[in-house]
């Protein structure tokens, strides 16, 4: 199975990359994060002419949305927490059929949290914090097997994840309450399948800022993309690819696809 992940930032401004992408990898799942179109406006028709025929998806106007896209077929999971009390299309999960047996997959688009690290002072930073305990929490009380998390994670856990670990330690999405928390979501049943084949000290990054603008030049990167896989998951993985030249197509996301194969 080849999954993508990906932040796109607006799915009808880019749908024509779905189209790219699928030409040019053929992934059999993709999941996207930050798609800001309503559910009766997504482009279901385009997306299913494309090859993918089940599809699951949480949006609203102009802010956050998931989707999953998929060319397996999927059973929505329903009876899901509207974390943090908000109905905000964060969060969607499914069960993919497969050969081997259903795989459960779970897209997430964690709260940016603003830009000041202070939970007293920013609201949308103590709403970041606050999301992660609570996933945390679900997951200690339903403990996750044959499982797939991933998505836009906003947080870069570890010190290669970033550009300068020393010049981002106060910066929102490398703090330490939410790299401690991030880490501590990851270790309750999941493995890191990026750092699976890259080592923890070599950079590692799946977002470069608009600001940049020669983002190659600079290489101002963070890894706020994931994707985890249960430990009884782990011996399928076979392959990871960051797709980094999506970063210079025409009107580009700030983040790029990831890719993993997977034998299952």
């Amino acid at each position: 199975m080849r999954l993508i992940t990906w932040n796109i930032n607006s799915l009808r401004l880019r749908l024509p990359h779905i189209e790219t992408l699928t030409r040019t990898f053929s992934p059999d799942v993709i999941c996207l994060q930050e798609t800001k179109v309503t559910d009766e406006l997504f482009p279901a028709s385009a997306v299913r002419e494309m090859g993918y025929t089940h599809l699951h998806y949480k949006g609203m106007k102009s802010y956050n949305g998931v989707a999953v896209l998929s060319r397996l077929p999927l059973t929505p999971l329903e009876n899901l927490p509207d974390w943090y009390g908000q109905q905000d299309c964060r969060h969607a999960a499914v069960a993919l059929e497969l050969p081997g047996g259903p795989v459960t997959l779970h897209n997430f688009y964690v709260p940016a949290g603003g830009d000041i690290p202070d939970t007293t002072e920013n609201p949308k930073f103590a709403h970041k914090l606050a999301f992660i305990e609570e996933v945390t929490a679900w997951f200690g009380q339903h403990p996750p097997s044959r499982s797939i998390l991933t998505g836009d994670l906003n947080i870069a856990p570890l010190e290669h994840d970033v550009w300068s670990h020393k010049q981002l330690q106060n910066v929102v999405s490398h703090t330490p309450p939410e790299t401690e928390r991030l880490n501590k979501w990851l270790n309750g049943g999941f493995t890191d399948a990026l750092r699976h084949f890259v080592p923890e000290n070599e950079k590692l990054y799946t977002w470069w800022s608009y600001r940049n603008r020669d983002w190659k030049k600079s290489n101002r990167g963070r890894r706020l993309d994931h994707i985890w896989v249960t430990p009884d998951l782990t011996p399928a993985l076979e392959s990871m690819t960051v797709l980094r030249d999506a970063r210079d197509w025409s009107s580009p996301s700030d983040h790029v696809p990831v890719m993993l194969d997977l034998k299952l």
